[in-house]
């Protein structure tokens, strides 16, 4: 049966003559530790071609400790989520169905095999707090590499992964103090990466690459949300907003990549945004009108208006979401996960790409902005409903731009810019949610008001209150473009 957990580490590079903190300086005050040692035998499966590992996603079959078992590795915002599955029993060494179903998206079909296998010695550190409660472990590895088909290599890392009683805190801390011996932050992902890391070097560097760097970040999060769906999850929103980045930065640098190319991906991704905005829209609306409803005093609320909201939505939700699961094995979603597979091995780039610089990219950045400056003036003096809409789009487009050039233009400069067009951004947010929302009480309104047992009269209190958020909205806009 798979299970799944969510893991938070933190991972470092060492010499092999490291000499690590003492228990005392990483413990908290009044903790302990506890200190075990244990040899681990992993052995990761991938594609020929190392389609998980592109992603970001790793496959491996442990032995040696209490994680022994599957275990699928897959990027969830700051942290990991772990999806795990017995060993089971005999020596079979093939990736179970059920994984590979999972992973079908994000290894585009292809067989899974094993490429690597790595043993690690392993000095293993729980530390816990004053209560005894586990505040996080702290992993002491020695690694040597069994790689198919090239030469293996040795060396020493070390792990700090959140403990059930752990906070932020306790990891920047743990962090701090190792840092303050010699310790270096990782610079690769996970063992596996760092076990055939020839065989992932970039393919752009450069300006190039400050591009190819943010779509592949995307690109990972889109398959990640693969995964999650495939696995009955809700990775709606944020494979939405990291399609949402893609599709920006093919238009705001659109100059850098083939037309065609550029044309046909950006067509295929709004499709299979449409598909989960459906999906996400009702869910958005189920918590604003929860929200409304819990607002209203009991006199107000006229009939079953809870029932009839929760149960149109919810129905709409699920017909929407079920048909995402269908399309997700269909012909022309597997040619956009290739496609986008594609465009990570190699950007198509317009002529004359390759000789863009630094200057050049923060131009097309700047005229973004410029572009979202004057949607949002034009929109704020008419008040009209599509002008509204475009100037969120070109704000939303102008704010990924900047996240893009951070890089090149600093942390500083590009923090400035995302707040900017962040708060441009919700102000049209909440406008264009208030507008949708509106239209839909419209319509569960009608159909209460001719319903046997129901009432209009509650729904057209909050579609009243959704006119007055969008008015609002634009009152929000208007001064803060004044």
């Amino acid at each position: 049966m798979v299970s799944i957990q969510t893991e938070r580490e933190d991972k470092f590079d060492v010499d092999s003559d490291f000499i690590l903190p003492s228990d005392e300086q990483l413990i908290p005050k009044g903790g302990s530790a506890e200190t075990s040692e244990v040899e681990l035998v992993s052995t990761y499966f991938d594609t020929e071609d190392l389609d998980l590992l592109q992603r970001g996603i790793t496959l491996r079959r442990r032995r040696g400790d209490a994680d022994t078992g599957w275990h699928a590795k897959v990027p969830a915002d700051k942290a990991r989520t772990e999806i795990r599955l017995p060993l089971g029993s005999g020596e079979d060494a093939s990736v179970p169905d059920e994984l590979a179903g999972l992973l079908v998206g994000v290894s585009l079909g292809k067989p899974l095999g094993p490429v690597a296998t790595l043993t690690s010695v392993r000095r293993v550190h729980v530390l816990a707090d004053q209560d005894g409660d586990v505040v996080a472990e702290l992993a002491d590895d020695s690694v040597s590499v069994d790689l198919a088909g090239a030469e293996g290599h040795t060396w020493r890392e070390v792990e700090v992964e959140l403990g059930p009683a752990g906070s932020e805190s306790v990891l920047e801390r743990v962090g701090k103090t190792l840092k303050a011996a010699g310790a270096r932050p990782g610079s690769h992902p996970s063992k596996f990466h760092r076990a055939v890391r020839s065989s992932t070097e970039p393919v752009h560097t450069g300006t190039v690459g400050v591009v190819a760097d943010y779509l592949n970040e995307q690109t990972q999060a889109i398959f990640a949300g693969d995964v999650y769906l495939r696995r009955g999850m809700d990775p709606i929103h944020p494979t939405r907003v990291a399609i949402r980045r893609y599709r920006s930065t093919l238009r705001v640098f659109g100059d850098m990549f083939d037309e065609g190319r550029a044309s046909v991906l950006d067509a295929e991704l709004s499709w299979y945004a449409g598909l989960l905005g459906e999906v996400r829209d009702r869910q958005v609306q189920r918590a604003r009108f929860a929200d409304s409803l819990s607002e209203l005093p009991d006199y107000l609320v006229l009939g079953p208006v809870a029932a009839r909201i929760e149960n149109d939505l919810l129905a709409e939700q699920l017909r929407f979401r079920a048909a995402v699961a269908t399309e997700i094995d269909g012909e022309r979603y597997r040619a956009l996960l290739h496609e986008l597979a594609e465009w990570a091995r190699g950007l198509p780039l317009a002529p004359g790409a390759s000789k863009l610089d630094d200057d050049d990219l923060d131009a097309l950045a700047r005229k973004a902005g410029k572009k979202a400056s004057k949607r949002v003036a034009a929109a704020t003096s008419s008040a009209e409903e599509e002008a509204l809409h475009r100037a969120r789009k070109a704000g939303k487009r102008a704010r990924y731009a900047a996240e893009l050039v951070k890089p090149v233009i600093g942390k500083k400069e590009a923090k400035a810019r995302i707040g900017r067009y962040t708060n441009v951004q919700e102000i049209l947010g909440e406008h264009q949610d208030a507008v949708v929302a509106a239209a839909t009480l419209l319509q569960l309104g009608r159909k209460a008001g001719v319903t046997p047992g129901e009432n209009g009269f509650t729904f057209g209190l909050l579609y009243a209150q959704e006119v007055h958020a969008a008015a609002a909205a634009r009152a929000a806009m208007t001064a803060a473009d004044s």
